[in-house]
């Protein structure tokens, strides 16, 4: 007799165990019927409004319908909200967006010489030297999304490679 290598084994037993059994019945009737329900009875029906029919040629009918006031408009409370948004919104200073940090430290100097390298560098792209005390920052661009911000920071990142994308607030006009 010769003996099965244990990985053979192994696989063998797998294969049985993956195999159908054309024997095996379900229990119960549970898999077989499908769940069905009429709703009809709860579904809101249309009112019918009575039109006005004007015969014109022997062909063509023209119906004219009257005209009939929506019993849910929400029109008066929809405008409503929306005014106290746009309110909030007017009063809104900043919003969230992101700049790229091209230099972050003590040194005024070498922010500002890293600010006029980047813009000889990189004209198309503002940027601006902050100070929050005690540190110095060279920014460059304002961006309301990331993706926006990614485009012009591979091209920074190759003439200044401690840049980094960071959220800030933008300034709105």
């Amino acid at each position: 007799m010769k003996m099965l290598n244990f990985p053979a084994f192994l696989l063998y037993i797998f294969m049985i165990s993956c195999a159908s059994h054309q024997g095996a019945t379900t229990s119960g009737n549970a898999a077989s019927t499908k769940y069905s329900e009429d709703l009809s009875v709860v579904r809101p029906k249309p009112e019918v409004v009575k039109s006005d029919t004007v015969v014109g040629q022997k062909d063509n009918q023209v119906k004219q319908t009257t005209y009939v006031e929506p019993k849910y408009a929400i029109n008066q409370q929809l405008d409503l909200i929306l005014d106290s948004i746009s309110s909030i919104n007017r009063m809104q200073k900043y919003i969230d967006g992101f700049t790229i940090q091209v230099y972050a430290g003590s040194k005024r100097e070498e922010a500002l010489n890293i600010k006029r390298q980047l813009s000889t560098s990189l004209p198309d792209i503002d940027s601006e030297v902050q100070y929050v005390q005690p540190n110095f920052r060279v920014k460059a661009g304002k961006y309301l999304q990331r993706l926006d911000a990614q485009k012009d920071y591979m091209s920074v990142k190759k003439h200044f490679p401690s840049a980094i994308v960071i959220p800030d607030k933008i300034a709105v006009n």
